[in-house]
């Protein structure tokens, strides 16, 4: 036997021993779950858990080793947790009231709805309602990502479509900021894949151009295309727009670059296509409406959510996702204004919220959370 196989075999037997004695925790805090039954006391106990994972700490001299310690019985907990929650029913908290009663007044898909999206014709976010809801859907688009919510609030439109991821490019934070101050939902998703191209006015040629107009974005994603060609690169609002200020100029010596959608829009000619120096390039977008939706085949979740300003209050929230097999596909924080250095947290992770024991998990998510808000559960784009 070789010196590993020994080392290991003194983990397999190391491991047996743990195995037994997890077993016999987990009756003990069976029957302390038992006891909270009878006895009309809540799961969780936060200050609790801190001073036993503050004991836990303290059983080892080695400060390497403290952190190691906590997060062995953060979990242990969070287990034991979902084994009491299966004993309680329990009414929950403000944050847990607010989001049942939600989840029980989620609407189905309108049939006829009025679509808003952000841009001109043929921009991306004009791609993404169509591939959604139908190119036939009745839609129309406003100059900024505000306009869309505060139409919502209105009634002026039932749905709006907001980029709010690229892959390339990261988060678009100001889609996450505005749907923290409205209020608004997410019941959908399209993920659409930017596909750039040069474009210009009919009769134009290549060794023609002398200015280029696209997005910021959009110019930065086709640098390797543009450098050194000494054409002067000017930003403008968005792709879409670019190829129509193009196509109203009317002059060979202009370009747009721009999806081959908004070409064919504005009547441009593709002089250059597939432009990105990344090949897989998508942004995602979200179906944002003013009121929850249940959608056949909902398996994800975005939630918002605030934390309490103590050690491990953030990884104590996340073990719930973990002890309940639950993928975690996203978390991003934003600044709280008003607020310096404290954060609102946004989290996807996989589940239907109607699932069987998903009630416990969104009981522990609002009482491990300051402020906890479901934003959606909806079906999962599958491109991209």
């Amino acid at each position: 036997m070789s010196q590993l196989d020994a080392l290991r075999g003194q983990i397999d037997h190391i491991d047996a021993q743990l195995t037994a004695l997890f077993l016999r925790r987990m009756e003990v805090t069976e029957q302390v779950g038992r006891w909270k039954q009878a006895n009309g006391v809540p799961v969780l106990d936060a200050a609790r858990e801190q001073e036993v994972l503050a004991k836990k700490a303290a059983l080892t001299d080695d400060p390497a080793r403290k952190d190691d310690v906590i997060a062995l019985y953060e979990a242990i907990m969070g287990i034991s947790r979902r084994q009491q929650r299966k004993l309680l029913t329990e009414s929950g908290n403000g944050d847990y009231q607010r989001v049942c009663a939600a989840l029980r007044a989620a609407r189905p898909p309108l049939e006829r709805p009025r679509v808003l999206y952000q841009g001109e014709p043929g921009a991306y976010s004009d791609e993404a309602a169509g591939r959604f809801f139908g190119e036939t859907v009745s839609r129309s688009h406003v100059a900024t990502w505000e306009e869309v919510f505060q139409a919502l609030k209105c009634g002026e439109a039932d749905y709006g479509v907001l980029p709010i991821e690229n892959s390339s490019t990261g988060s678009i934070s100001q889609v996450y900021d505005l749907l923290a101050a409205y209020g608004h939902c997410i019941v959908g998703e399209q993920t659409v894949k930017v596909d750039h191209c040069l474009a210009a006015p009919a009769g134009a040629r290549l060794d023609g151009i002398t200015t280029v107009y696209s997005h910021e974005q959009g110019l930065l994603q086709c640098a390797d295309f543009l450098k050194g060609r000494g054409w002067t690169c000017v930003p403008r609002l968005n792709t879409a727009e670019s190829a129509q200020f193009v196509a109203r100029s009317g002059r060979a010596d202009r370009a747009a670059i721009c999806s081959p959608r908004a070409a064919e829009h504005y009547g441009l000619e593709i002089l250059a296509a597939h432009l990105n120096a990344n090949d897989c390039n998508y942004t995602r977008f979200v179906i944002v409406s003013p009121v929850p939706e249940r959608r056949p085949g909902s398996d994800k979740v975005s939630v918002l959510f605030t934390l309490p300003h103590r050690t491990g209050s953030l990884h104590q929230l996340m073990t719930t996702f973990a002890v309940n097999g639950l993928n975690l596909m996203k978390l991003e924080s934003r600044p709280i204004v008003g607020r310096s250095w404290e954060y609102r947290f946004f989290a996807d992770f996989t589940g239907d919220l109607a699932a069987p024991g998903m009630d416990g998990v969104l009981l522990e998510l609002t009482q491990s959370a300051e402020g906890f808000r479901v934003l959606g559960n909806y079906p999962a784009a599958r491109e991209g």
